[in-house]
């Protein structure tokens, strides 16, 4: 048996940064390079920049007027002008023009009289001598100090050295990375490949080498090496022989069997730290070979991800003398409890939107290989090491990865999942004035609690009561008693069983639920599908322990859906659009409404009138229909108790 990884002592982030910026001789890694000052930009001076010419280089007149000299004007009165001779006692200039000789002053045009001779004028007030001159190196004087090394050169920087006849400058190299992916899994995404099963498309080094290109730094990728120690060694020597001064590996710093990076990292260098205290992004590696930085980062995207913008973009910034790009920051109102583990950070990605007055904030999914919290979200906040959580409701400090405007362009949805939310979405965003809508799924309960708690403007709820045989109205009078909403139809739609292409097993009712030969995979305690499952199982007589999948939960209907797909059970309730997607079958059992709550607190606002215009429009519901599995004759109409699916 191959020998596990031991992970050396966990620090925090801020510790592995001072390690790696005291094992880094900086001066010595970096090189200065001379570059053309017009792209410059961006850039760090390696070294001071004097001034080769002056600015002005003569003195020049700041008015559009008449030179003059000073002193032969001071006997001008209002009630005594002075007439003035062109060329001999004056001569007219321009804003920028040199001074003629002989002159130093300028009387501005507005205060030039005209006078009955040809080529005079007349003035009533005295020039003084500078009178609305620039004079020579009155902004930069030659040879004066321009700017001071380690200076991030501003797009008004490049004006002044030009102006100051600095034609070239010299600056900091940019930073250089290498990164190489590894794993006998991954596959190289340049082929376009088919992942078969325990096969992932490599796309972690492109997250990386994008983010770098942010940050101004030059990136690379390697094609993908197994995992073989050999061939992982190989690929970092060459690495750290090529011009990078940076070289990252992609996976295998963990503590399987199979994460040799740490081995190969020690026969290289030193290992100066193994594993983070902060959550996601534990595995991370940092290590020192020949003066340059080794950086093993873990393969799951979000924990990658943390390795790179909380490790390797600071020290990208060090490395280049300049200060890491900070994150605007905003106060928010937690939408849901994050519960976390004493010990450790935890780096929450968050869903934000303006709920009236108040920015509210929808923690994402925060498993290591979710990536689509990293696409979704529009802030992430950080769970103390010291703290188990944080409190629903809580206000906390949140960082932002959009920007604060955009959040008064947010509609909040809280509640159940159907892909009409995300058909919402993506019409909402094609609008001439977009609007985004955040979604946190989590059942029509949960979306319930999230309006009574201001945690939503809306939520999606299809809950049925079998005693008044109606939808989401008795819920509403249990759940939010002193809330006035408003209740706007979505869709009626099907949920049915979703099974295999060609149904093998012949799936085609509950009562099939309970064959030894089936297995099934349920929603989340207060969706409405569950609600929904239980009610249909106890009318049909059929206990739910029997059901083998019963206890196993997914949150939306596309994943249930996965589960199908994928061989991971044999069927499961959901709706028809879902199946549809991914080229399942699937046998329609019970119609429903799915309606949006609103929260009559923002019935007016011009977000929520914006949604409801666009669920009336003909045309939208055209595209609900066209999923599959839907009937538009409600969309867009208010609901009343008891109205039930209408007529």
């Amino acid at each position: 048996m191959s020998k596990r990884n031991i992970y050396l002592k966990t620090v925090s982030v801020a510790e592995a940064l001072e390690r790696a910026r005291n094992a880094l001789d900086r001066a010595r890694i970096m090189k200065s390079e001379t570059v053309a000052t017009q792209e410059a930009d961006g850039r760090i001076t390696a070294a001071p920049v004097y001034a080769r010419a002056s600015s002005p280089r003569f003195h020049v007149s700041a008015m559009d007027g008449i030179a003059v000299l000073a002193e032969n004007t001071f006997a001008a009165r209002e009630d005594e002008p002075l007439t003035l001779r062109q060329n001999v006692d004056f001569f007219p200039v321009n804003t920028g023009q040199p001074l003629p000789a002989g002159t130093n002053a300028v009387i501005k045009i507005e205060d030039v009289l005209p006078a009955a001779e040809e080529n005079r004028v007349r003035i009533e007030a005295p020039a003084f001598p500078w009178m609305h001159v620039r004079r020579t190196g009155e902004d930069i004087v030659a040879s004066e100090l321009l700017l001071p090394r380690n200076h991030p050169l501003s797009p008004y920087d490049i004006g002044a050295l030009l102006t100051a006849g600095v034609w070239e400058i010299e600056v900091c190299e940019r930073v250089s990375l290498t990164f190489i992916p590894t794993g006998d899994e991954v596959l190289d995404f340049i082929a376009r490949p088919d992942p078969q099963p325990g096969q992932v498309i490599e796309s972690n080094s492109q997250v990386f080498c994008a983010l770098a290109h942010r940050w101004g730094a030059h990136a690379q990728r390697v094609p993908p090496v197994p995992d073989d120690p050999e061939r992982l060694r190989t690929a970092v020597e060459a690495a750290l022989a090529s011009s990078a001064h940076v070289v990252v590996v992609g996976a295998g710093s963990s503590a399987g069997t199979r994460d040799f990076t740490r081995g190969v990292f020690e026969k290289l260098g030193e290992v100066l730290v193994h594993g983070l205290a902060v959550s996601p992004g534990k595995p991370a590696l940092l290590a020192v070979a020949g003066g340059k930085l080794l950086v093993g980062a873990p393969g799951y995207p979000s924990s990658a991800i943390v390795c790179f913008e909380e490790i390797i973009a600071p020290l990208v910034a060090w490395l280049e003398y300049r200060e890491p790009a900070g994150k605007p920051t905003a106060r928010a109102h937690l939408a849901r409890k994050i519960p976390s583990r004493l010990g450790v950070e935890e780096i929450v990605r968050l869903a934000v939107g303006k709920v009236g007055k108040k920015t509210v904030a929808v923690p994402l999914g925060r498993g290591v290989g979710v990536i689509s919290s990293l696409t979704r979200a529009q802030a992430l906040t950080r769970v103390p090491a010291d703290r188990e959580g944080l409190d629903q409701g809580e206000e906390i400090d949140i960082e932002l990865l959009t920007s604060a405007k955009s959040l008064e362009r947010t509609l909040v949805h809280v509640g159940s999942h159907d892909n009409t939310i995300d058909l919402i979405a993506d019409t909402l965003m094609g609008l001439p004035e977009p609007l985004r809508l955040v979604s946190s799924n989590v059942g029509s309960l949960g979306g319930l609690t999230a309006l009574r708690d201001a945690g939503a403007m809306l939520a999606g709820a299809h809950l049925f009561d079998p005693e008044s045989e109606d939808f989401n109205f008795p819920f509403l009078q249990r759940y939010l008693p002193q809330i006035e909403v408003l209740v706007v139809n979505l869709a009626i739609r099907i949920q049915g069983l979703i099974v295999v292409p060609g149904n093998p097993k012949d799936i085609g009712a509950l009562a099939d639920l309970i064959r030894e030969d089936v297995t099934f995979i349920n929603r989340q305690r207060g969706s409405g599908t569950r609600i929904l499952l239980d009610h249909h199982l106890k009318k049909s007589g059929i206990d739910p322990g029997a059901v083998h999948g019963y206890q196993r939960e997914e949150f939306t209907h596309m994943a249930v859906a996965v589960n199908v797909l994928t061989g991971s059970c044999d069927c499961a309730l959901g709706i028809q659009s879902a199946a549809r997607a991914l080229g399942l079958d699937f046998i329609p059992l019970f119609p429903e409404r799915y309606d949006l709550i609103i929260s009559a607190d923002f019935a007016g606002d011009p977000r929520i009138r914006t949604l409801l215009e666009l669920l009336e429009n003909a045309d939208f519901q055209a595209r609900i229909r066209a999923l599959g599995g839907y009937d538009t004759r409600l969309t867009g109409q208010v609901m009343q108790p008891g109205m039930g699916l209408g007529s």
